[in-house]
């Protein structure tokens, strides 16, 4: 047995668990601080909402822009020390759009951040899934959800700022040293050594053989050529399934208080339902994803969940009523929760890439779901109505449903004492 098939995780993975999912936290933390900042920093520079919208889009597209560079970062220095020189720079640019005193600036500091929290998310990943294997059962859900009380946390800490009048630059000083450090202790608790482990030994008819070897095989000829083929389309695939999620993820963000209050005329405190119940069905679906993903495999859980936020998004536009519609987010924010973390686990295994390059692909096309939801839908509901433009919400769970395939099926463990 190699160390990649450990049944029994002893304390350093534990330990490498437990700061994994701080430095989601972390991560989840830094910038919620600053979000609830943006009508102050927009007053303050005295800018419109067109030069504000461009400005604040700096961040996803930092992200899109650097995202591909991850796994290079995550090859050099090793996904922990990746995802934390990251942090500490995410946390530095975020220092600065908060004290910027030009758009520019403001603009190029979220750039900045943008592009380091890209880099984050692939490095922490990468590193989460390589727990993950040493645990041999799936854990990297709870990661994510760990990231959204991260995302909570720093909310309400900047809620908390504002109601004590605390000075922007003295609040994300603060809440970038409080979380450097802490990202800086997580280091020294993740697994020490290269993130590429020894080859795991599987049977096969002719014996035992690991990993690579078995990948050897198919790596000469059209042996090959059906290995390249395949892995691309795996990977296309994937990318869509994860960007089924934030696609999902962003009408939440972006169009359900919208939705609610001005097509349904809910009032504001009401509207605001929609979102709470899409972000903490999700949360749910996390915590308990991989428990499912153990019991019935990756790919039952995806169709199952993309079935979920199809019906019931479905049914709430089809028969529109606020109720209807708040359980419509709640059922799509459960289903797609499992989604993001699937599609990175299954690219992060796939043969004949460079390790972290499939994970890196993934992390960094999915975000253009984020950077391009918002236009798409914008444009729909201008032309057709906010309702119409919604309709992305089942349409993703439907593409979820018909490319689960590609997703891995329930895996037989040896037995284990560990809970």
């Amino acid at each position: 047995m190699t160390i990649d098939v450990l049944r029994r995780p002893g304390p350093a993975e534990r330990q490498a668990r437990a700061a994994v999912a701080v430095l989601f936290f972390t991560n989840g933390a830094l910038f919620a601080n600053l979000l609830p900042r943006y009508p102050q920093i927009k007053a303050d520079l005295g800018i419109g909402n067109a030069a504000y919208g461009l400005a604040v889009a700096a961040f996803p597209a930092g992200a899109v822009v650097a995202g591909l560079g991850a796994g290079v970062l995550v090859r050099r220095l090793g996904s922990a020390r990746a995802a934390v020189a990251s942090t500490l720079l995410t946390a530095a640019g975020i220092l600065v759009a908060g004290l910027a005193q030009s758009v520019m600036l403001f603009a190029m500091a979220l750039f900045l951040a943008g592009a380091m929290d890209a880099f984050t998310d692939v490095a922490q990943n990468a590193h989460g899934l390589r727990v993950q294997r040493r645990y041999g059962r799936s854990i990297i859900n709870s990661f994510h959800a760990i990231w959204s009380i991260g995302a909570v946390t720093g909310g309400a800490m900047a809620a908390g700022a504002i109601a004590l009048d605390l000075p922007l630059g003295v609040h994300l000083l603060i809440s970038g040293v409080l979380f450097g450090i802490t990202a800086c202790v997580a280091l020294r608790f993740c697994l020490p050594g290269p993130d590429t482990e020894p080859a795991e030994e599987t049977e096969t008819e002719t014996g035992t053989e690991t990993k690579g070897e078995s990948r050897e095989k198919g790596s000469t000829g059209g042996g090959r050529s059906a290995v390249i083929s395949r892995t691309r389309y795996v990977l296309a695939a994937l990318v869509l399934i994860a960007t089924a999620g934030t696609l999902v993820e962003d009408a939440g963000n972006s169009w359900a208080a919208l939705y609610l209050s001005d097509s349904l005329n809910a009032s504001a405190a009401l509207a605001a339902s929609g979102f709470i119940a899409l972000v903490g069905a999700q949360f749910v679906g996390r915590i308990l994803g991989d428990r499912f993903v153990d019991r019935f495999g990756q790919r039952a859980v995806a169709r199952a969940g993309g079935l979920i936020a199809a019906v019931g998004m479905g049914l709430a536009l089809a028969v529109p009523t606020v109720p209807g519609t708040i359980l419509g987010f709640a059922a799509a924010g459960f289903g797609v929760a499992t989604l993001v973390p699937a599609a990175m686990h299954e690219a992060d295994e796939l043969p004949g890439l460079k390790p972290g390059s499939g994970l890196t692909i993934v992390s960094w096309l999915m975000r253009l779901g984020f950077l391009l939801s918002p236009p798409i839908v914008g444009l729909v509901a201008d032309e057709a109505g906010l309702r119409l433009g919604l309709l992305v919400v089942p349409l993703a769970g439907a593409l979820v449903v018909v490319l689960a395939g590609v997703l891995g099926a329930r895996k037989r463990h040896p037995a284990s004492s560990e809970g």
